[in-house]
């Protein structure tokens, strides 16, 4: 059985440490459960998600959306920040490797803004609680001074929506948790 954290860092994130069970033939490990969350919404939306080395993505959040991730292949830097202002974690910043040397998902609650840099080519599975909205799709510029998040990337390759996100001083109070 895997082993469920939830963090002390941000509330309401959970990390799921997963068992891999190897033999001759290779490896098996079950990423996702809906009984691990027994409270949560269900997931309704499974993504596939393939980048190369040196890509960045993030910060995205949603306001109403909660992610669960899971690197199949390859190791990233994700990095979570607590957008949400009555959180008791509020402005805490999270920042997890995940890959195929440290096998663990992680649930992402609505409100908290995610990234991720991939420090080899990776393949990113994750799952949503609701179907894609774009006005639900929001985003922080990944280089906010004001964060001060160390992506370990010198470079990234960016997608033009990753490159034109605001900073968070500039987010309009209603695009931002209540």
């Amino acid at each position: 059985m895997p082993k469920i954290v939830p963090s002390d860092t941000i509330d309401g994130v959970v990390v799921v440490e997963l068992d891999v069970h190897a033999d001759q033939r290779g490896t098996f490990v079950e990423p996702w459960r809906k009984e691990w969350f027994p409270d949560r919404p269900d997931m309704v939306q499974a993504n596939h998600s393939e980048k190369v080395l040196g890509s960045l993505v993030g910060l995205h959040y949603h306001l109403k959306q909660a992610d669960y991730w899971y690197v199949v292949r390859g190791r990233a830097t994700v990095v979570l920040k607590d957008l949400r202002p009555g959180s008791p974690t509020s402005t805490r910043t999270l920042v997890l490797e995940l890959g195929e040397a440290d096998r663990r998902g992680v649930y992402i609650p609505p409100g908290v803004a995610h990234g991720f840099a991939a420090h080899s080519a990776l393949t990113l599975w994750y799952m949503v609680d609701r179907t894609y909205d774009p006005d639900d799709e929001l985003g922080v510029a990944w280089d906010d001074p004001d964060l001060a998040i160390d992506w370990g990337i010198p470079d990234p390759v960016l997608s033009v929506r990753d490159q034109r996100n605001p900073r968070l001083a500039e987010i309009p109070a209603e695009l931002l948790p209540s």
